[in-house]
């Protein structure tokens, strides 16, 4: 590992280069790391991890941490096993993958549209997932396997109209953010429409579900989106230096061969389908994809889209949020939507802010 100091003309010293770390394998491929990303995204997947093991001895029964890890291990007495394997680890698995793939997500709208603000939560994706669960919910009485793939269609819909809509020799930025904001306000109005419109056991039914919760959870929201993670996660992250290059601009992007409608459409898609997916597993949960890539950013000071900070910072939000609802207002009294929505409407103040105050809005 080493650091470089420039000097400037005048031979004064700036700022020492980052500090970066080379690793090549046998095969010949080489990959540079940046120390300062590396450690953020070790320390918080310890947080999440830590968050985690507190949550799940969090509730009506607590358990001592130590004894939760014995019990994940397989050294726990019947009923630990029973509250921790079946009642409480799937629910926090459900919030670690909701998390990273709403975190991941927004670091790829963020980077794609350049612009803070060109979040699932801003665009209407969540939005649109709502509208396909509430139809299903609303119309149809569906099962919560039904109200699921509502949801995943929906969100694919709305994201598939948004790129379109917004397509004008490729897709700009503001152009992207603007379409949404739009498409966002119509799909709210249905979903208000949807709400009017069901009886009160249904409309009861579709509150609870828009408000985004963890309650009641269990391994058949694990798997799907964990098999989702697995095959969209090495995509994406392959398809990283393209994105980073993309941030430059189109044409230098090109000259540097990059296929960059071919890239940004591959990225978009699976950024839809990672929200898509996990507003179908939790409801739309609000904000953690807007706020947590700023935060990670924050934390590497590195540039590019910071795809595995956003996605552990997305993870470490989420489990957090549900530990401080069960934790402040007692197991199931507050949905983890309401506490991510305080939190992520106090940062998009505070965004809107500094963008202005930096003359970028």
């Amino acid at each position: 590992m080493r650091t470089a100091v420039k000097t400037t003309g005048e031979g004064t010293a700036a700022k020492p280069a980052r500090a970066t770390r080379a690793l090549r394998t046998p095969g010949g491929l080489s990959v540079r790391l940046d120390v300062r990303a590396v450690t953020v995204v070790v320390l918080l997947l310890a947080a999440a991890l830590a968050a985690s093991v507190v949550l799940i001895g969090t509730g009506d029964f607590p358990i001592p941490a130590a004894d939760v890890v014995r019990t994940l291990m397989g050294d726990g007495n019947p009923g630990q096993e029973f509250i921790v394997n079946e009642l409480r680890l799937p629910r926090v698995l459900v919030g670690l993958l909701v998390g990273a793939s709403l975190g991941l997500g927004g670091a790829l709208f963020q980077a794609i549209s350049r612009n803070p603000l060109g979040s699932p939560d801003i665009l209407g994706l969540g939005q649109g997932a709502t509208a396909g669960a509430l139809v299903m919910i609303v119309l149809f009485s569906g099962s919560a396997t039904e109200v699921t793939m509502g949801a995943l269609v929906g969100g694919l819909v709305t994201g598939m109209a948004i790129y379109l809509l917004a397509w004008k020799r490729g897709v700009h930025g503001y152009r992207l953010v603007l379409v949404g904001i739009g498409v966002s306000a119509i799909v709210t109005a249905v979903n208000g429409y949807l709400i009017t419109k069901a009886d009160l056991v249904d409309a009861s039914r579709a509150v609870v579900w828009m408000t985004g919760s963890l309650s009641g959870r269990d391994w058949a929201q694990v798997w799907p989106l964990l098999a989702l993670c697995a095959v969209l996660l090495p995509l994406v992250l392959a398809n990283g230096r393209g994105l980073r290059m993309m941030e430059m601009g189109d044409d230098v992007s090109n000259a540097l061969g990059v296929r960059v409608e071919r890239v940004r459409m591959l990225l978009m898609v699976s950024a839809v389908l990672l929200t898509a997916a996990a507003t179908a597993a939790a409801g739309p949960v609000s904000f953690v994809a807007l706020t947590a890539p700023q935060l990670a950013r924050r934390l590497t000071r590195s540039p590019g889209p910071n795809l595995l900070p956003s996605l552990c910072m997305g993870a470490a939000l989420l489990v957090t949020a549900d530990w401080v609802s069960q934790r402040t207002f007692g197991a199931d009294q507050l949905p983890v939507g309401v506490v991510t929505g305080v939190v992520g409407g106090g940062y998009l103040l505070w965004l809107l802010v500094a963008e202005r105050r930096a003359g970028r809005i």
